[in-house]
């Protein structure tokens, strides 16, 4: 029995993740066809459904940070999930603008661990999303002040969670790849929510596509 997800659907072997419940929902209802609520345990709405290609797919909510989003990643490994994308936000540490798009190539933890992406995956999202910028997140267990806490680490974002999921990924056998928007900028403040939204359909539709490639 799996430790957090309770399906109340068929788990498609293929996933979208991203961290925010109402986004799950947004994008279910953007991507599939008549969506059917996986997963409704512990506020981690989870979707499944065929998408306009007629290929299942899964979208899943992880929650907010690395523990709560491996757990989510081993229930979904367990119920039989082989590739995910993560679609998430973070905090440009360089030069990414506000509502950049980020395919990650490595993800660091703070103490300098590194896991890589499936590479087949990271290249077909490359080739889809026109306009990504491809590189390196660091990430962190709070986004309060990330540069602070980096005097080393040559990253172009933080998150709260893709190393997580890359290291569960490979520990679980699921081909794993990120892409992130760049919600906040230390000198350009936040993302408006609609400008997100529309991001995250953007980059939603181009997983969407990989997976069923």
């Amino acid at each position: 029995m799996p430790a957090r997800l309770r399906p109340t659907a068929p788990i498609a072997s293929d996933a979208i993740l991203v961290g925010d419940p109402g986004r799950a929902l947004m994008l279910a209802q953007e991507l599939l066809q008549q969506p059917k609520m996986s997963n409704h345990a512990r506020g981690l709405w989870g979707y499944a459904g065929a998408t306009d290609a007629g290929d299942e797919l899964t979208i899943q909510s992880t929650g907010m940070g690395g523990p709560s989003a491996t757990v989510v990643l081993r229930d979904l490994a367990e119920l039989g999930v082989r590739r995910a994308i993560r679609i998430g936000t973070c905090t440009s540490l360089g030069d990414l603008g506000l509502g950049k798009l980020m395919i990650v190539d490595q993800a660091h933890t703070p103490t300098g661990d590194r896991s890589l992406p499936d590479r087949e995956l990271t290249e077909a999202l490359g080739k889809s999303i026109s306009g990504a910028r491809v590189g390196a997140v660091v990430s962190l267990d709070s986004l309060h002040h990330p540069e602070a806490e980096l005097p080393s680490l040559l990253v172009e974002a933080a998150d709260m969670q893709t190393a997580a999921l890359l290291q569960t990924g490979d520990e679980k056998e699921v081909a794993m790849a990120a892409v992130l928007i760049v919600t906040e900028k230390s000198d350009a403040g936040r993302l408006r929510d609609e400008e997100l939204e529309a991001l995250a359909k953007r980059a939603g539709a181009a997983a969407a596509a990989v997976l069923s490639a």
